[in-house]
C-alpha cells in the first residue's frame, strides 16, 4: 500500500461535481450513502490524484484551495478557456469548482 493524503472537498451536488471534474480529466471511482436518499461521499481519481467530494455538511469547506500538479496544463487551460500563469516553479492555471472550492493546477518547470 502506498501512504497519500486525500483533500475531502465539500459539494452541494455529487454528481455535478464528478461532471465537473471529468473535464479535467478524473473518473469516478466510487460513491457511498448510508441510504439511497442520504448525502453522498465520492471518490474521483486521476492517475494517481485523488480527490474525495462530499455532500456531508460537515466534511470541509467551501473556498478550499487545492494544488495539483499535472503533466498539461496547456490541456486544462484550453478545456476552461483559463489563462495560464508563468511562475518561476510552474506554469499554473486557477479554477474554481461550482461549490467555491478553489484548483491551482501547475505543470512544475522541470518537466
Amino acid at each position: 500500500m502506498v501512504e497519500e493524503a486525500i483533500p475531502v472537498l465539500r459539494v452541494a451536488d455529487a454528481e455535478a461535481s464528478v461532471a465537473w471534474y471529468a473535464r479535467l480529466g478524473f473518473v469516478k471511482e466510487w460513491e457511498h450513502r448510508f441510504e439511497p436518499h442520504f448525502p453522498a461521499f465520492v471518490e474521483v481519481a486521476r492517475g494517481g490524484v485523488r480527490l474525495f467530494l462530499s455532500e456531508h455538511e460537515g466534511d470541509a469547506r467551501p473556498d478550499t484551495l487545492v494544488y495539483l500538479r499535472i503533466k498539461d496544463v496547456d490541456a486544462v487551460a484550453k478545456e476552461f478557456g483559463a489563462r495560464i500563469e508563468e511562475q518561476p516553479w510552474a506554469r499554473e492555471v486557477h479554477l474554481t469548482d461550482p461549490d467555491g472550492n478553489r484548483l491551482r493546477l501547475g505543470t512544475p518547470s522541470l518537466f
